[in-house]
């Protein structure tokens, strides 16, 4: 058994998933489990990565196909996607999202609070936009 500072450095929440699509994204097609687990150093189990595999297709941010015994995955998403997928998540289990909002908006550095705005100034296409 490994003593404490022996142990690997554990990831960060969602650290490790970024890893596994950014993986998958550097494939030039689909891969299998033991390929992603190759190409992020070989220090996880298998199981790890199906595991998280299995998570980002839940979240619909990658596709599996059967592949003899075993599938290989493609990513359809990218790692700002799945940010994204967190951010949203954390502000849906919070009960004043005004709030949140604005705290958030109100913390970001003056770069990126501009890019928000311009975000925010393109149209809404679901908004409809017919005035009568």
């Amino acid at each position: 058994m490994a003593r404490e500072g022996e142990r690997a450095r554990r990831r960060g929440q969602g650290e490790l998933e970024g890893q596994v699509l950014g993986a998958l994204r550097e494939a030039d097609g689909p891969v299998t489990a033991a390929w992603v687990r190759q190409r992020l150093g070989g220090d996880l189990a298998h199981t790890t990565v199906v595991t998280i595999l299995t998570r980002l297709l839940a979240k619909d941010v990658v596709t599996r196909e059967r592949h003899g015994r075993s599938f290989v995955w493609t990513p359809t998403a990218d790692v700002a996607r799945l940010a994204a997928l967190r951010m949203r998540r954390l502000l849906d289990g919070e009960r004043d999202r005004e709030a949140v909002l604005a705290s958030f908006v109100t913390a970001l550095p003056p770069g990126d609070e501009q890019v928000l705005r311009a975000l925010l100034d393109i149209p809404d296409p679901d908004a409809g936009g017919t005035e009568g």
